[in-house]
């Protein structure tokens, strides 16, 4: 299913949180939302699973304006993974998981085979059939993480939305979750702060400052030195990461952030005698 954002304005208390929320993605595909904090990431991708209602823009899920949908036919249609989506109570990873199937049950229709199977599924695809007795507490980050996935599987939404989820996870878990993600059928947004990460493993990016787009494309087309020393205000040189073919990027300091000589301390440890 595809999803589409244009034009969207939040403003929380008085404060213009966003100005110009923008992101597309086409069905099955997998969209980066690129930005340092403070961009408007979260606030963008909170208004599009419902948890923010936008004072402007549109947004569509599939053909239907979201505005219009119910919170049960929007739950169906965007399943959610956020930064830190630990319960407060003790849950099995089964048990996790199972909550993903809430929005498929009504008063009238209680937890059945069709739901016993859409979890299993889920295990599979996400790897953790060891896990599901394990006490959530229990679990490693990157196992917490695809014990969330999965429950956002479970849900058999079309739309997956997820706020940084590598975050806090070692580059192992981090490659395993984003194998997943690009694995499943299901069109994927994903906030991420590793762009190189963003580079390899998404279809087209979006770029966000101060609220607003500045830049959206393909990763090739996204990431040039121009752009990183305006959002983040760094130097950069791009190169061609030669596993994967897609853009990385080498990161130094931005020139205007650097002191000047002139204030720089000197590290020279010799005395003035021992120099040549």
């Amino acid at each position: 299913m595809k999803l589409g954002a244009q034009g969207v304005a939040v403003a929380i208390d008085g404060a213009k949180i966003l100005t110009d929320g923008v992101i597309h993605a086409e069905s099955g595909s997998v969209v980066g939302l690129l930005g340092p904090n403070g961009s408007g990431k979260s606030t963008l991708l909170r208004t599009l699973y419902r948890a923010l209602m936008p004072s402007g823009g549109t947004i569509v899920l599939g053909e239907d304006d979201l505005r219009r949908l119910s919170a049960r036919e929007s739950a169906t249609r965007t399943a959610v993974v956020l930064q830190d989506d630990s319960p407060e109570f003790e849950f099995t990873a089964r048990e996790i998981i199972e909550l993903g199937r809430i929005p498929h049950n009504t008063g009238l229709r209680r937890f059945g085979a069709v739901d016993v199977a859409a979890v299993d599924a889920a295990v599979m695809a996400a790897g953790i059939a060891h896990l599901v007795d394990r006490q959530i507490s229990t679990l490693s980050g990157g196992e917490r993480q695809r014990v969330f996935v999965a429950r956002a599987l479970a849900q058999q939404a079309p739309i997956l939305i997820l706020d940084e989820p590598t975050n806090h996870l070692d580059i192992s878990a981090q490659l395993d979750l984003l194998e997943l993600l690009t694995a499943t059928e299901a069109t994927v947004v994903v906030a991420l702060h590793d762009i190189d990460l963003a580079a390899a493993y998404c279809d087209s990016l979006f770029v966000m400052k101060s609220g607003a787009l500045v830049a959206h494309g393909t990763p090739t087309d996204v990431l040039t030195t121009d752009m990183l020393r305006e959002v983040y205000g760094v130097d950069s040189v791009i190169a061609v990461n030669p596993i994967t073919g897609r853009p990385c990027v080498h990161f130094g300091p931005a020139t205007s952030h650097r002191p000047s000589t002139a204030t720089q301390p000197n590290f020279d440890t010799r005395t003035e005698s021992s120099q040549p």
